[in-house]
């Protein structure tokens, strides 16, 4: 626990997604969209380790409260790739250079931030002040949610699940997915920083049922979309891939139409992020109803 002087806020890190989601849970459900990143991967870190999957020791779980005991942000930093980027929510401008001054101090090396702006720009830019190094952008994403559905132009096929047959092209595009999607946004292939995931994790995506594919009328694979299941009433739909062959013919149109309607027949609100700087998802994805909610960043300090 470490306290701000002057404004009273109170940083708290936690090593148990549990107990941050039972700290944080009303403010994170006060506004579950915006929120979606951090709900979905404490509620899967949980699933894990009732598993038996162990935890990074690095990883950890951030609650930022005020004077009166109201939480008023919060973080975490659980990333599986290098350089294990934090993910900051939305919080007061003070917590967010304050929280920069407590990694310091707990000696931690950070590279990157990821998350809401204006939060990530002020606490990476104090790390830079504190550490040296100077603060660039990797990626503007932006968050929507779905507002009213409109479908696409029909194309031939349709979804059906992906199964445990399917894993070896279920992992080779999604290793595929954020190469060729940094390409898309003309940047250098590999600038964003990910770890594909491994077999064991491919298999647990596909006995969860939450990855389609989009098959023609032969019955051949065209596109993946994913889903993460619904945390705090909220579904994140994510990876959106078409092979590049398959591009320009309304595939994924077509599938994200159709997992984004039977999400909602589920009961639960849609939402997807972008990349700023991909024009053909953005258009895609707002000619089917999705709305802006917040732009973030994921930041990275050069040294």
């Amino acid at each position: 626990m470490s306290i701000v002087p002057r404004t009273g806020l109170r940083l708290r890190f936690l090593s148990d997604p549990g107990e941050f989601l039972a700290a944080a849970g009303d403010h994170l459900g006060a506004d579950p969209v915006i929120s979606t990143v951090v709900t979905t991967i404490a509620h899967r870190l949980l699933s894990q380790r009732a598993e038996g999957i162990p935890q990074p020791a690095r990883n950890w779980w951030l609650v930022v409260s005020d004077d009166s005991g109201t939480v008023v942000g919060a973080g975490m930093r659980s990333a599986p790739y290098a350089p294990y980027p934090p993910f900051l929510l939305p919080m007061p401008d003070e917590a967010a250079v304050a929280l920069a001054h407590a990694l310091h101090d707990r000696g931690e090396e950070v590279l990157a931030v990821n998350g809401a702006l204006p939060t990530v720009g002020l606490c990476a830019t104090a790390l830079a002040r504190l550490g040296g190094g100077e603060v660039q952008v990797s990626q503007h994403t932006r968050l929507h949610e779905l507002g009213e559905l409109a479908w696409p132009p029909p194309v031939p096929g349709g979804l059906v699940a992906a199964t445990e047959d399917d894993a070896g092209l279920v992992t080779e595009w999604l290793a595929a997915f954020v190469g060729d999607a940094d390409e898309q946004a003309g940047r250098p292939r590999g600038t964003s920083a990910h770890e594909a995931p491994d077999h064991a994790e491919v298999l647990r995506r596909l006995h969860a049922g939450r990855l389609w594919f989009w098959v023609d009328e032969t019955g051949e694979p065209m596109h993946l979309t994913g889903a993460n299941p619904p945390s705090f009433g909220v579904a994140r739909l994510g990876p959106v891939y078409t092979p590049p062959a398959q591009r320009g013919r309304g595939w994924a149109s077509n599938a994200v139409a159709e997992v984004s309607r039977r999400i909602r027949a589920e009961g639960a609100r849609v939402c997807l992020f972008t990349d700023q700087a991909n024009p053909t998802s953005n258009k895609i994805y707002a000619a089917l109803g999705y709305r802006p909610v917040v732009d973030m960043a994921n930041l990275v300090i050069v040294r």
